[in-house]
């Protein structure tokens, strides 16, 4: 693999393309397995039970981990090999080079922070295995080991987002960065499981947490394409993947405990676990917030303003639409009443007003990691 730089004649434009896309994919790769292990995983804990530490949906997510940790490690490699010798190095692949250890590695920001999610998923395994060895069956998400594993996986997946956008020049760089928000996106909402243990007498903080995760994703895709179809291709990504999952989990866990001979339980929802957490409103209002940054065009308003009315807006949508989308998925459950839905339906749309800040100015920070084209400036 050439890592050397544009400016040096070694490579053609192409050959360079091709480079930076093997590495990439290979990282996207790695992230979806761990996706398909994750809510397998989660079905499973729903329809069958508690489980032990080697299982099969255990293997899909450690198995990503690992393919992403080996190519941030080879790219890292190589760059450090392309350094030493004297060459420079192209950007465009995994980002600008930071010095590791002082000067002993050179690294790609982007495969840099997948390599350490990566590498502390593996670790956080390790604990994992003592855990389940010392306490026997994983009856729960939240234990602290997976609180660790969800968290590296976070960072892997961040630093895959960066490695596509530090090749934004390229078709497959813009594309790549949507779908690694999407596959963050879908991931996200289990990481506001953990708000289950805030106390809900007032208003759901799961909903809360959900909502303004998909608002602050949607809107860094906005915030990185800087054009129409940011927010709206994001969330459209999003669903797709929703689809799919919502076929695979509930299949998946039962052909796997028909395998190993285990029964399912005797009452189970037949509801997606995991695909049920993402909101299905966020197609339409990914599009209603596109409707606004268009308007905000034409009107002259500053884009990052618009983020910020638009997130807000988006944050008390989905906020509402969520206990609602509970109550139509799962017989028996019960509409909160108008007061719990109006004061989730608030504090969702508060926290939206930070996300579509926070996403705005992180999208623009994705744009900072590819070389500036000439004469490109940042709208803020």
């Amino acid at each position: 693999m050439d890592l050397t730089a544009s400016g040096v004649r070694t490579t053609s434009v192409a050959k360079q393309a091709r480079t930076g896309l093997l590495p990439a994919n290979v990282v996207l790769g790695g992230s979806l397995l761990s996706l398909v292990g994750l809510t397998w995983d989660i079905q499973w804990h729903s329809d069958v039970g508690p489980d032990t530490f080697f299982t099969l949906p255990h293997l899909f997510l450690y198995a990503g981990s690992a393919v992403v940790g080996l190519a941030s490690l080879a790219v890292v490699l190589l760059t450090t090999a392309a350094r030493r010798a004297g060459r420079p190095v192209d950007p465009r692949i995994g980002g600008r080079v930071v010095n590791v250890f002082g000067r002993t590695f050179a690294a790609p920001l982007g495969y840099l922070v997948s390599g350490v999610g990566a590498a502390t998923f593996l670790l956080y395994g390790l604990w994992d295995q003592w855990w389940h060895g010392l306490y026997g069956f994983d009856a729960v998400i939240d234990s602290p080991p997976h609180i660790g594993l969800l968290l590296s996986i976070t960072v892997s997946l961040i630093g895959t987002t960066a490695v596509f956008a530090a090749a934004r020049e390229y078709r497959w760089g813009r594309l790549g960065t949507l779908a690694s928000l999407t596959v963050l996106l879908t991931f996200g909402p289990v990481l506001a499981l953990g708000l289950q243990q805030v106390p809900d007498d007032y208003a759901d903080a799961v909903s809360i947490g959900c909502s303004m995760m998909a608002v602050l994703l949607v809107t860094v895709g906005a915030g990185f394409r800087r054009r129409p179809g940011g927010a709206a291709g994001t969330a459209a990504l999003v669903l797709v993947v929703q689809g799919i999952f919502w076929w695979f989990s509930p299949w998946a866990a039962k052909a796997y405990a028909d395998l190993v001979d285990l029964p399912l339980r005797d009452a189970i929802s037949g509801v997606p676990e995991m695909p049920s957490l993402t909101p299905l409103a966020l197609l339409p209002v990914a599009a209603l917030m596109e409707l606004g940054y268009l308007a905000g065009r034409r009107r002259g308003w500053r884009a990052g303003r618009v983020s910020v009315v638009a997130g807000g807006i988006a944050g008390a949508l989905l906020g509402l639409s969520l206990p609602i989308q509970r109550v139509l998925l799962y017989t028996g459950a019960h509409l909160p009443p108008a007061w719990y839905l109006t004061t989730t339906a608030v504090l969702s749309g508060l926290f939206g007003l930070l996300g579509g800040f926070a996403g705005w100015r992180f999208g623009g920070m994705l744009c900072l990691l590819a070389p500036a084209k000439k004469g490109e400036t940042a709208d803020a």
